[in-house]
């Protein structure tokens, strides 16, 4: 089974739990305290492996979460950090948010990867808390915790080289003749249902080619898997466009070499201005009727290089291997997406604001705010007293009188309401 495309499940792991404890020892009266913090949750590692050409281990297995940190320890020990959760995909992957489609990350090297979603921070045990007048803080930190997220695995074959055509015009012997790939052979359509890769070498030049499973008309739409098939050749350098001139199917080789230059034009105006050589295949089979190769050259022979071969007989193979290395000399390498880095609680941490909603509420919203109600416990006197203290120390106070607040309205910060006292 070869899967190109698969939407998967992702969680980083929670951080652990700061914890409040305090020194018990013999001796040592009001020994203060020792609550260590919790542990950073796992992050979740895409990685390039040499050893996968697909994305079938997602096909069976969708949701995957790293683990989580441990609670911190007495003594101040650190609770123990969850184990990172590293997953190996082919290289070509690129990965897109399942919400909104937006490519966040191209494995497009052999050795690249990339930490995909950060696992949470650890929450601060009470030591953290202890100031010059704040002796015995009672409350600690909860880790951070983090969201499943959804997110596409798509692989796009990167090669060199792209072998197009109508199905059963011999582009999988093409492709076996011409490096020492071992696909799939036999006389009928659609024989071919996944790229498959080989690599040339003629003369101590080399190149890679992708055999891509043949296209009929609509595939720009879909039809016949088209979209499956025509994203493989987007990140290929050129194209070797295989024509049947034999006829022997039944088809005009012109109106053929038509209609996939049509289906490549809709698809993408990227792949329409891709190099193409043309290839009329088959060439053992016209025997002394020679009208098919004349009046595709009399169509195409100004705008495109024409090589005859015979891919079973070997004919022709040489001249066609000498033609790509020359026209791959004066094409650019292929470069991976350009990606902004992706953070999916990507935040400013240091800014909030005022919101009055219609039914008179003051709500208070941001990335500070997220970060400050982490870890308050409202049950805990001395946890809601040092979230009142940090709401004045970083101006939310201020901020809420500037919006008009009066006592007894009330006042919403994440989940949490309380009215307004001065």
């Amino acid at each position: 089974m070869f899967i190109d495309k698969v939407k998967i499940t992702l969680k980083a792991g929670d951080g652990g739990d700061g914890i409040v404890s305090f020194r018990k020892e013999m001796f040592v009266p009001n020994g203060g305290p020792d609550g260590g913090d919790g542990g950073n949750g796992g992050s979740i590692i895409l990685k390039v492996s040499p050893h996968i050409n697909n994305l079938t281990d997602f096909y069976f297995t969708k949701k995957f979460y790293a683990e989580n940190g441990e609670r911190g320890g007495t003594n101040k020990k650190f609770g123990k950090y969850g184990k990172d959760l590293v997953l190996f995909v082919p290289q070509g992957t690129i990965v897109k948010d399942a919400e909104t489609e937006k490519v966040i990350a191209d494995l497009f090297l052999e050795a690249d990867e990339v930490v995909l979603l950060k696992g949470g921070n650890g929450g601060r045990g009470n030591t953290k808390f202890k100031t010059s007048v704040r002796q015995a803080p009672m409350f600690s930190e909860t880790g951070e915790k983090n969201k499943e997220r959804e997110v596409i695995l798509e692989l796009k074959t990167i090669a060199d080289v792209g072998l197009i055509g109508f199905p059963n015009v011999g582009k999988s012997t093409l492709l076996s003749k011409i490096t020492r790939a071992n696909p799939k052979i036999a006389n009928y359509h659609f024989t071919t249902l996944s790229p498959n890769l080989g690599v040339a070498n003629y003369h101590g030049k080399t190149f890679v080619v992708a055999d891509i499973p043949g296209l009929i008309e609509g595939a720009s739409e879909g039809i016949g898997l088209g979209h499956d098939f025509l994203r493989h050749i987007e990140r290929t350098r050129m194209l070797v466009h295989v024509v049947d001139i034999s006829g022997l199917e039944g088809r005009d080789p012109v109106e053929d070499f038509k209609i996939i230059n049509n289906e490549l034009s809709s698809y993408s105006k990227h792949l329409s201005k891709l190099p193409q050589i043309v290839v009329l295949n088959k060439m053992d089979l016209l025997f002394d009727d020679f009208s098919n190769v004349e009046n595709f050259k009399k169509a195409y022979a100004n705008e495109y290089e024409i090589i005859e071969i015979s891919a079973v007989a070997h004919s022709g193979l040489e001249e066609l291997l000498v033609s790509i290395i020359k026209k791959l000399e004066t094409l650019p390498k292929i470069i991976p997406t350009q990606v902004e880095m992706f953070d999916f609680d990507k935040k400013d941490k240091t800014t909030f604001n005022v919101i009055v909603t219609e039914d008179g509420v003051f709500e208070v919203v941001g990335g500070l705010i997220d970060e400050m109600i982490r870890g308050v416990v409202l049950s805990d006197f001395y946890s809601f007293s040092y979230f009142q203290k940090r709401l004045q120390t970083e101006g939310i106070i201020d901020k809420l009188k500037e919006k008009g607040i009066k006592e007894g309205d009330l006042v919403r910060i994440a989940e949490i309401e309380f009215e307004y006292q001065e």
